[in-house]
């Protein structure tokens, strides 16, 4: 910029080999719309494919009503020896008599995924406070993804190594009922939750302002204090949504459970005695049962309930996070 002799600004024009000056060439804008078009067509496969596979899971499953009564997911009467009516709740398909009761199912479901998200949350909100607040910047880069690692390992190789290992560990430390129960599975799961709930709450940890925890130490508080009663309550929301995703993960889990839980259908609270979850059930069952019967469409049924389950999970744990970055406090 210059002035010339009438007193006016004259700007000068950039040379025209400057980078600032060079327009985006025609190549450059169908490249790029090329590779948009490329990842709006795999999202958009993606998410057909997951609908057809509900609308598939629902309409096999939806026509276990036309031949199994709903209250027979629940319970069947049946008369015992003295001709009384019994109310019993199991799950035997392939009886003369069948039964076709989900609450010995979802009751092993739960004995095994609500012990496994206990002791994930233990160790993996310890391992996210300690990733976050305590690690050494360079072990930090080394330590999460070697924890995130162990999430990688395939499901079917945990489960063999509690069934050849460590159902035998067990048996001889506790000495429980069945070798083969759910507190081993649990102890498999947690193998597969505790890097989960770990690098989620490690990211909610990271994501609270350092001007916070500068304001705690500069009020006197020690690095526990300021964990303990200002980081973790800031990131309350956000361990919890990875506590509830962990959770969903546990019930959604098949090999493992399949493999280290025995396989029993019983109506037990004992965590050392043998279950049967809703996943290991279709699982086991899926590969053997007839086409059309009733037992097919029950197990079509048993999906849709886990379907139901794990989505309001997933979801609820979604709304939490979303919540929390609208008021950029996670």
């Amino acid at each position: 910029m210059e002035l010339n002799g009438k007193d006016s600004i004259v700007f000068e024009t950039l040379p025209s080999d400057s980078s600032f000056g060079k327009k985006t060439t025609r190549f450059s804008r169908y490249k790029e719309s090329l590779i948009k078009l490329f990842f709006t067509l795999n999202g958009l496969t993606a998410l057909i494919f997951i609908i057809l596979i509900f609308i598939f899971l629902f309409k096999e499953g939806i026509k276990a009503f036309s031949h199994i009564g709903l209250l027979d997911f629940i319970y069947t009467d049946r008369l015992d020896i003295n001709n009384v009516v019994q109310r019993v709740y199991e799950w035997y398909p392939t009886s003369e008599l069948a039964r076709y009761s989900l609450v010995p199912l979802l009751g092993g479901t739960l004995l095994t995924a609500i012990p496994a998200t206990i002791i994930s949350t233990i160790f993996g909100v310890a391992a996210g406070i300690y990733l976050s607040e305590i690690a050494h910047p360079r072990f930090r880069e080394f330590l999460k993804p070697a924890i995130e690692l162990f999430a990688a390992i395939p499901t079917v190789v945990i489960g063999f190594i509690m069934l050849a290992i460590g159902a035998t560990f067990f048996q001889e430390l506790l000495h429980p009922s069945n070798r083969l129960n759910a507190f081993v599975a649990s102890m498999g799961l947690s193998i597969v939750i505790i890097p989960i709930i770990a690098s989620l709450t490690e990211d909610a940890l990271r994501s609270i302002p350092v001007d916070l925890r500068m304001a705690s130490y500069g009020m006197g508080a020690t690095k526990w204090q300021t964990i303990s009663k200002v980081i973790l309550p800031a990131a309350f929301s956000g361990v919890s949504a990875s506590i509830i995703l962990g959770f969903g993960r546990a019930v959604g889990e098949t090999m493992i459970v399949l493999m280290a839980s025995g396989n029993a259908s019983n109506m037990t609270l004992d965590i050392f005695k043998s279950v049967r979850t809703m996943t290991a059930t279709i699982a086991a069952e899926m590969g053997e049962v007839s086409q059309g019967s009733d037992h097919y469409y029950a197990l079509f049924f048993i999906g849709i309930v886990l379907f139901i389950i794990t989505f309001v999970l997933n979801l609820f744990a979604e709304i939490i996070i979303f919540k929390m970055r609208k008021k950029n406090t996670f």
